[in-house]
């Protein structure tokens, strides 16, 4: 079974992945985790490796094309990443969301920083991936028709986000 699950900054995708995969004993794999690593490998923050992938195509690239090779060679995955429910061929396609406030919360207290700095640096992040998810793929990540079910995770808990998806898969 191979299972994407994308959303925002701060919407609770690698938690929910790696929940899941503790629940379905199958391994993920999280986009950011790799995007994190190659800022860390350039000596940048994650803002300014945003803002470096604008201008550098084979970033996303990258990350895309290691993401979509993993599940082919695969029976059981989770892909964890925002654009990973284009690349990656799924039996189910997951979408968290949760508002603004509440991601910029969740931020500022993974990352010791203020909540009006993680809101800051989330707008920012966010437009510049948009438009490079446009210039590079044509995606436009605000349209959400792609995915299978959207979960806000302001509204459950990481458990009940877990039993959602559970109690989905087997109706599929």
């Amino acid at each position: 079974m191979i299972i994407t699950i994308g959303g925002l900054a701060g919407t609770g995708t690698t938690t929910t992945a790696e929940l899941l995969s503790e629940k379905l004993d199958i391994p993920f794999v999280s986009s950011g985790s790799i995007f994190r690593a190659m800022a860390e490998e350039k000596g940048m923050s994650v803002l300014e490796f945003s803002e470096f992938a604008e201008s550098n195509d084979n970033i996303d690239k990258e990350i895309d094309k290691r993401q979509a090779e993993l599940a082919k060679s695969s029976e059981n995955l989770i892909l964890e990443g925002r654009l990973s429910a284009y690349f990656v061929e799924a039996d189910l396609k997951l979408w968290l969301m949760a508002p603004l406030d509440v991601r910029a919360q969740r931020i500022s207290q993974r990352e010791s920083k203020s909540v009006d700095v993680a809101k800051e640096e989330i707008k920012i992040r966010e437009e510049s991936e948009a438009l490079r998810y446009l210039d590079i793929h044509n995606i436009d990540i605000s349209n959400l028709d792609i995915y299978d079910l959207m979960i806000n995770t302001d509204s459950f808990d990481p458990e009940s986000i877990t039993k959602i998806i559970l109690t989905t898969l087997k109706v599929i």
